[in-house]
């Protein structure tokens, strides 16, 4: 479920509502009780991390999977020495 920001136009109160995709917007101010509650516009709250389409996709050059690259050469069969240069930046 999303965290919407609201502020009040009557008394400029400002708070976050965990609420559904489907639920209504808040409409009553909590510290005024006025009808005046506003739903913000704000960014996403959360980081994608990790190895995924995100992140080796849309990334140009060598660096591919700078995330998972440890252990990609650690788990990797290859002895092409591609991982043993990974780590090494000069």
């Amino acid at each position: 479920m999303p965290i919407y920001e609201y502020q009040c136009q009557a008394c400029g109160h400002e708070l976050e509502a965990l609420q559904k995709l489907s639920a209504e917007p808040l409409v009553h101010c909590p510290a005024c009780s006025q009808p005046e509650l506003m739903r913000k516009i704000s960014a996403a709250g959360f980081r994608l991390k990790g190895g995924g389409w995100y992140e080796t996709d849309f990334k140009g050059g060598t660096k591919k999977n700078v995330a998972g690259e440890a252990s990609a050469c650690a788990n990797s069969s290859k002895s092409d020495g591609a991982c043993a240069n990974a780590g090494n930046s000069t």
